[in-house]
């Protein structure tokens, strides 16, 4: 029996999780849930998986939550909370589902406890790739992806040798405004945004997939994931989002993972891996879906994904000013306090500031981090 530790889990990716957990039951063990500020739908999670511990974001909510809980669940809150639910609920396996930075200290903590990560908290890697990859390969802990598209890249790459590969190819759905021209999205709303075509997701990430700050993220930690230099990863637009990605190899040919859109399929694979079991998606139809469409990716429309790879290329802190700043600037854009396209903007004006330092260690990722956020905040 598999003991789970869900971080995120009133979240889109926590709570699908617990749904492919809840077809399977006796399989899995779930030890602790953290969620934010969600107390009710927490609350409910709790009563019927009945874990260790349940961790929320501050000390008034969980002093609120306290009095419900199951008898032999305890409540942790913030970061120190994240970290008892990732690492000391007794869990072998924990799904990192948790939104931004915030998840690297526990993401760090699971790894040091020999925990294996489902990873579906891209921002870990874009901030501390070259910290949380070495530390999981010096504690032997294994680290599966859950974004599809890079689930997609590690099921073509089974059995492959890695010296063969000569690029790999992420699919882009190309977000809520892949039909509309720049000077479309300067009268943008939220709610126009909040619309993307694909999938169902949170704000946070729609907007970035409706920016393609998403698959610079994703350019970033498939850099980490897989060693691949930024040069040997592209992206290619594909409106359907039924090729999830690829893989070429030095021979030309190039292997795809196929599916119709639904998140349960990558984070199924990644808690029941090597093993496949039945999936609650829609089996793929390609009869049915007819054609499917690429793309080249335009960086002059989409330059947030150009700044992500000037952003990994530089490497040291410059990604974590290219994650901190949007953060922010998406967090803004929500609240109505800037358009959509001040995003971008925000971006590249902390960018072309920042100095980056080489090899950061955790110390001073957390302060360019802090400092990039207060700058982001300020700006006009």
């Amino acid at each position: 029996m598999m003991k789970l530790a869900v971080l995120g889990s009133t979240g889109s990716i926590g709570s699908q999780t617990l749904d492919v957990v809840s077809r399977d039951p006796g399989r899995y063990e779930i030890t602790g849930l953290a969620a934010g500020t969600n107390v009710g739908l927490l609350l409910e999670q709790a009563k019927r998986w009945k874990p260790k511990v349940v961790s929320v974001a501050t000390k008034e909510l969980a002093e609120q939550i306290r009095i419900d809980l199951p008898p032999g669940t305890r409540v942790a809150y913030g970061e120190q909370g994240l970290i008892e639910v990732a690492a000391e609920s007794g869990a072998d396996f924990a799904m990192c589902a948790l939104i931004g930075s915030v998840g690297l200290k526990s993401t760090l903590a699971a790894i040091d406890a020999g925990v294996s990560i489902g990873l579906a908290n891209k921002e870990t890697l874009v901030t501390a790739g070259h910290i949380v990859m070495k530390r999981a390969a010096d504690k032997g802990v294994a680290i599966y992806p859950i974004d599809s598209e890079h689930s997609a890249i590690f099921q073509c790459l089974n059995g492959e040798d890695r010296r063969a590969v000569k690029r790999l190819i992420l699919t882009a759905s190309g977000g809520s405004f892949r039909d509309r021209t720049r000077d479309e999205l300067a009268s943008v709303t939220v709610e126009d945004a909040l619309k993307h075509p694909n999938w169902s997701m949170g704000a946070k990430i729609t907007i970035d997939s409706a920016t393609m700050v998403n698959k610079g993220l994703e350019v970033i930690e498939a850099h980490w994931l897989f060693d691949l230099p930024y040069d040997k990863i592209e992206v290619v637009l594909h409106p359907e989002s039924i090729v999830h990605s690829m893989v070429e190899f030095a021979d030309t040919s190039v292997i795809a993972q196929l599916g119709n859109p639904d998140m349960r399929v990558p984070i199924q694979y990644a808690l029941t891996y090597p093993q496949r079991q039945p999936s609650p998606a829609s089996p793929l139809d390609l009869v049915k879906a007819g054609a499917l469409h690429f793309r080249e990716m335009n960086f002059a429309r989409y330059p947030c994904l150009r700044m992500a790879y000037e952003a990994g290329r530089a490497g040291g802190t410059a990604p974590t000013v290219f994650n901190a700043a949007n953060e922010v600037a998406v967090a803004r854009f929500l609240k109505g306090e800037i358009p959509f396209l001040a995003i971008e903007t925000i971006i590249e004006r902390l960018l072309a500031k920042h100095v980056a330092t080489a090899d950061p260690d955790l110390d001073a990722i957390l302060d360019v981090d802090a400092q990039t956020r207060a700058e982001a905040a300020a700006l006009k």
